[in-house]
């Protein structure tokens, strides 16, 4: 799987972050981003919840 936030659309509203820490942070401006090396989910069942749980869609999972 292949995660993306689009960071144009994000308005931090943190949902991900909450529900996927081993995933998602916030960066300084309060923007969702995925985690360094976790762009591929690593197996993640909370990735796609945290997709769901964004309130403007601002994150993608896609297979690979």
């Amino acid at each position: 799987m292949r995660i993306s936030v689009d960071q144009d659309v994000c308005i931090g509203a943190g949902q991900c972050a909450l529900t996927a820490p081993q995933v998602f942070t916030q960066d300084d401006d309060g923007l969702s981003e995925v985690l360094p090396g976790r762009e591929d989910g690593h197996g993640s069942p909370l990735a796609r919840e945290a997709a769901r749980a964004c309130p403007v869609s601002a994150i993608t999972v896609a297979e690979s």
